[in-house]
């Protein structure tokens, strides 16, 4: 993708992403069933998330995993969009609605080139140099952390607090404008949640607070509540 081409394509984004309550489908946390996760994934749905992911780490069965996929998306139905963790061949493979990328996986120009214009793009976001290159990505939206200290993730960087989500949010907007959707990640839940949104996140993701007790239904219910609140005391309500 040509330098000019990308930044409109950065500027213009190919579709808005909700990122109100977005759902990390973990199977370290969820186990691996692709009929117990698409379960769980339609519960949060019905609860209010607003965008799922599915992570698994180390995949040594791909084909296995492309089951999975393809369960939770019969299990969801379209209702929310679902992405897949780093992997843009299994994303492409299962018919999913995009992928979620790190730092160190492929590129997301290469990744917005494999995928197509339609589908949506996110990046994680550590540290406010990271946010000042978003002006030149394809990407949909970003997810800042980590936040929060947290046992779902080996996370070597130390958590960013909400005053370093504070900053980062605020390179962030500066790099792309308020158009990009930005939320935050790692140690949230229904108790600082709030917080999070007040220091201007647009969303938070979350895996343990949503899908590590049942039921996953009243979890989201709960969650999603919290955070429109937020928002709309903010000002930012949808």
């Amino acid at each position: 993708m040509a330098a000019g081409a990308m930044a409109d394509r950065a500027e213009a984004g190919a579709r808005a992403v909700d990122l109100r309550l977005y759902g990390l489908l973990d199977t370290g946390v969820c186990g691996g069933d692709g009929e117990a996760l698409g379960r769980l994934g339609a519960e949060a749905a019905a609860g209010g998330c607003t965008l799922l992911q599915y992570r698994e780490k180390d995949i040594a069965d791909a084909r296995a995993t492309l089951e999975r996929l393809r369960a939770i998306g019969a299990a969801l139905g379209g209702r929310v969009p679902l992405l897949v963790n780093d992997r843009v061949d299994l994303a492409l493979a299962a018919g999913a609605d995009g992928v979620h990328l790190g730092q160190s996986d492929m590129h997301p120009a290469d990744a917005r080139r494999l995928l197509g214009p339609g589908a949506i793009i996110g990046l994680t976001v550590k540290s406010a140099a990271q946010a000042d290159e978003l002006y030149r990505l394809p990407i949909d939206y970003a997810c800042i952390g980590g936040v929060f200290a947290t046992t779902s993730k080996d996370n070597p960087d130390p958590p960013v607090g909400l005053d370093g989500l504070s900053r980062i949010l605020f390179r962030a907007r500066l790099a792309r404008g308020p158009g990009l959707p930005v939320g935050a990640i790692a140690g949230i839940g229904l108790d600082n949640a709030g917080e999070v949104i007040a220091a201007g996140a647009d969303g938070v993701a979350v895996i343990s607070a949503l899908f590590g007790a049942e039921p996953v239904r009243e979890r989201a219910r709960a969650l999603r509540a919290r955070i429109d609140a937020a928002l709309a005391q903010r000002g930012a309500g949808r």
